[in-house]
């Protein structure tokens, strides 16, 4: 079920309503193209109550000094995974039961309707999946699944919640904040007695299926975004400011390929100076207004 609420706009950057000559812009940049590739970003989920990193004003950066983890600390350090998995036991319960909103249900229909030939995320809130879009990749993958390090064993993440509560009967923590991607604020005190599970098959370290801060995306799958780019004819880049090069390089690409290219972003990215279009409003505003 998809909520049909207004949008939470906590964490939405303050920007005005779409300018009709820009809906008129972008509606004849949709209409021109036959096999559009999409490219989506944290604000576009923003308006699904997710917070980003970097919104002016209302992102992580801007609101506080923390910064995500990092894979190497999470791979080397016992007390890096205790804190991030104490943290995300907390979040799980929200952060899982988001829904998407309009913009998602938009790129879905375009999908259904042919208009859009690939979509890729770098979001790892499901909310697409969550919508019904399958022409997808995941770039960053998906919070809602875990691996095992070192055998490769899978599991939902929603299963896993359950091996923390057996673990943890008695350990309560309250939130004093909230952060992208399931994540939540607590102090090194609450966190201290937090038990981590280990894979059920080997015993080995437990992570979610996500890139993290500081490690690669895979070449597999770099592969085949290239090959769906390569089929497409335009690029539109929705709620991403696009300074994460694992995204940024498919933008240079279409670029090479001489495709037009529109970004929906408010705010600047590292695209605007070569970018076909560039519209600063809300995702869940102005792409229901295209037909």
């Amino acid at each position: 079920s998809v909520s049909r609420a207004s949008p939470n706009l906590t964490f939405v950057p303050a920007c005005l309503p779409p300018d009709p000559m820009e809906v008129e812009e972008l509606q004849r940049f949709v209409s021109n193209s036959k096999r559009l590739f999409v490219m989506t970003g944290a604000g576009i989920s923003t308006e699904s109550g997710i917070p980003d990193y970097r919104s002016e004003g209302v992102g992580l950066y801007a609101r506080t000094d923390r910064r995500p983890v990092q894979h190497a600390e999470f791979v080397r350090s016992a007390s890096a995974r205790q804190r991030y998995w104490a943290r995300n036991f907390v979040g799980w319960p929200q952060f899982s039961s988001h829904q998407p909103n309009k913009a998602h249900l938009v790129l879905r229909d375009w999908e259904r309707l042919g208009k859009l030939h690939w979509l890729v995320t770098q979001n790892v809130d499901a909310l697409h999946t969550k919508a019904g879009s399958q022409r997808m990749t995941e770039l960053h993958g998906c919070t809602h699944r875990v691996f095992c390090l070192a055998c490769g064993d899978q599991m939902l993440r929603s299963e896993l919640q359950k091996h923390f509560e057996a673990l943890n009967p008695t350990w309560k923590a309250e939130a004093f904040g909230v952060a992208p991607d399931g994540d939540v604020f607590l102090t090194d005190e609450q966190v201290r007695n937090f038990q981590v599970p280990a894979c059920r098959k080997c015993g080995g370290i437990l992570k979610p299926d996500v890139t993290f801060f500081g490690d690669t995306v895979s070449k597999e799958k770099v592969s085949f975004v290239h090959q769906r780019l390569a089929e497409s004819d335009s690029m539109l880049v929705a709620g991403s400011s696009m300074q994460v090069y694992s995204g940024y390089r498919f933008a240079l690409a279409a670029q090479e390929r001489k495709l037009p290219i529109a970004v929906l972003n408010i705010g600047p990215t590292r695209l605007d100076h070569f970018a076909s279009l560039k519209l600063n409003s809300r995702c869940g505003e102005l792409l229901p207004l295209i037909v």
